[in-house]
């Protein structure tokens, strides 16, 4: 018996971008029952077709992890997987606590698509090695971090942000964090400034001792 294709139901603002997924996607025998280009849209149309895949961009209108979210709730048989050019750390972690079982870049093959979505629906995780890494070190990492995530003050910073001053409070140059971080050492001092400007000090020091109350 032949198995049935993978419905999807496809959303990113850019018709370009959908038609060059929509033909890999169906040339690896699966079926796009419905292509959106605002969140609401995706929401719409995964809870009236129900299909198998939700795949969804991030930064289209309305967000496509706002969208992410309504779905798994609604249609919880729904697998949704994120397609985005973002290799941001938040919206990674904001994609996989919305209920997102795979995030991938833009960049990868389309005809690798049909392969990968199968694969999420098998229980694979869908993951650029890269991406994978990062999150292997946000769950090791409470382990060896000298100040908690829960404080009020690093309420208000965003993963990267708390990452870079966790490793500059552990004694690492700036230059050391841009290494382990893949950043670049400017990078990381945006990232500083950013931190007491959320935090209102004017130096690390001061920046240290509000996120380790």
């Amino acid at each position: 018996m032949v198995a049935a294709p993978i419905t999807v139901v496809l959303a990113d603002d850019h018709a370009a971008m959908r038609s060059v997924v929509r033909r890999g996607l169906e040339a690896g025998g699966c079926r796009v029952v419905g292509e959106a280009a605002t969140a609401d849209e995706a929401v719409e149309l995964v809870t009236g077709h129900r299909p198998d895949v939700a795949l969804l961009d991030i930064h289209m209108p309305g967000n496509g992890i706002r969208a992410a979210e309504a779905i798994s709730r609604a249609v919880p048989t729904t697998a949704i997987v994120m397609l985005t050019q973002s290799r941001e750390d938040d919206d990674l972690f904001d994609s996989l606590r919305a209920g997102a079982a795979g995030y991938l870049l833009k960049d990868a093959a389309p005809q690798s698509l049909a392969d990968t979505l199968r694969g999420v629906l098998a229980g694979e995780a869908a993951m650029p090695p890269a991406l994978v890494a990062r999150i292997l070190d946000e769950f090791r990492g409470p382990a060896r971090r000298r100040f908690g995530r829960g404080s009020a003050a690093a309420s208000r910073l965003s993963t990267r942000e708390w990452e870079v001053m966790d490793l500059l409070r552990r004694g690492d140059s700036t230059d050391e964090v841009a290494a382990r971080l893949f950043l670049s050492p400017t990078t990381v001092r945006v990232h500083v400034s950013s931190v007491l400007r959320k935090l209102s000090v004017t130096d690390r020091a001061s920046a240290f001792r509000l996120l380790e109350e």
